[in-house]
């Protein structure tokens, strides 16, 4: 594995494979890397010739209250994982890297659309950040095909978004959810969680099953559906950030006739704010 710091070594290795006529795969993380992240990348390797992973943790997707200092970076062991994952290329830059001019004059990449509900009413500006070094990424490897993972379902369907209305020439692919064995969405963040929290987190993966169940068997009262799963994380000890039961790709309110439903959730424990998600797909009624 080549690791890369600068923006046009990079570019210059990457087009050499390019013009090889070489099929790039790209999967850009934040480190701390765990097998969900290695998942991304065995996937990204299944249908490319290239796989890059990127390592940058984004301070523009961070509000001011939120945790980009105390975020887990653990350079040596995430590239330790990458070799044995048979990562080809790293790009790992600094922030003057990759804002020259600094975050405040930064030019960005707004979605105005599935942006200010859900994860973005709780966290103003979060995902006018992801868009934005997303689009700075993509223009930087300019990949054939992306890897995200599904358990961010908003990230990936405004990531989906931003491509669609902005004629990218990128696809976007997502992994499964990689999970504990109690359920538990793996996530960098889970190592926010006390001892004594852990054996209640998975309630919030087993609420979004039982209201996928509760659909499946025919309930159409989402409101009341929600209001129910809300209650029961809040009676394992846990304050709910939201729980919605939306359309897939609009992630609008879901209507009773809506046949693609995706379930998701956000929950706080005493030191992490877990998010999780289940889709499901409704016949004819």
């Amino acid at each position: 594995m080549q690791i890369f710091h600068h923006i046009a070594s990079l570019r210059d290795a990457l087009k050499k494979e390019r013009m090889a006529g070489k099929r790039i795969g790209f999967v850009p993380t934040m480190g701390n890397l765990h097998d969900a992240h290695i998942q991304l990348v065995e996937r990204a390797r299944e249908t490319n010739d290239i796989v890059v992973c990127s390592i940058f943790v984004n301070g523009l997707q961070f509000g001011l209250n939120e945790d980009w200092d105390k975020y887990p970076r653990t350079f040596e062991g995430d590239c330790k994982r990458l070799r044995e994952a048979n990562c080809d290329y790293l790009f790992h830059p600094d922030d003057l890297e990759m804002y020259p001019n600094g975050m405040d004059t930064q030019t960005r990449v707004i979605c105005p659309t599935m942006t200010d509900v859900l994860c973005g009413a709780s966290r103003p500006g979060h995902f006018e950040g992801v868009t934005t070094v997303v689009t700075k990424l993509f223009n930087i490897v300019q990949p054939d095909e992306a890897v995200f993972g599904l358990k961010d379902y908003q990230q990936l369907a405004v990531i989906r978004r931003m491509v669609e209305d902005l004629c990218m020439p990128v696809q976007i692919t997502a992994g499964e959810i990689h999970r504990e064995a109690d359920g538990l969405a793996m996530s960098s963040r889970n190592g926010f969680i006390t001892d004594e929290e852990r054996p209640r987190v998975s309630q919030l993966n087993k609420s979004l099953n039982w209201v996928a169940d509760e659909i499946l068997a025919g309930r159409r009262d989402f409101e009341v559906l929600e209001d129910e799963a809300k209650k029961q994380i809040e009676g394992v000890g846990f304050r709910v950030d939201y729980f919605t039961i939306s359309d897939s790709k609009t992630l609008e309110a879901a209507a009773v006739d809506d046949s693609e439903l995706t379930i998701l959730g956000a929950m706080y424990t005493s030191g992490a704010r877990l998010i999780d998600n289940v889709s499901i797909t409704l016949g004819d009624s």
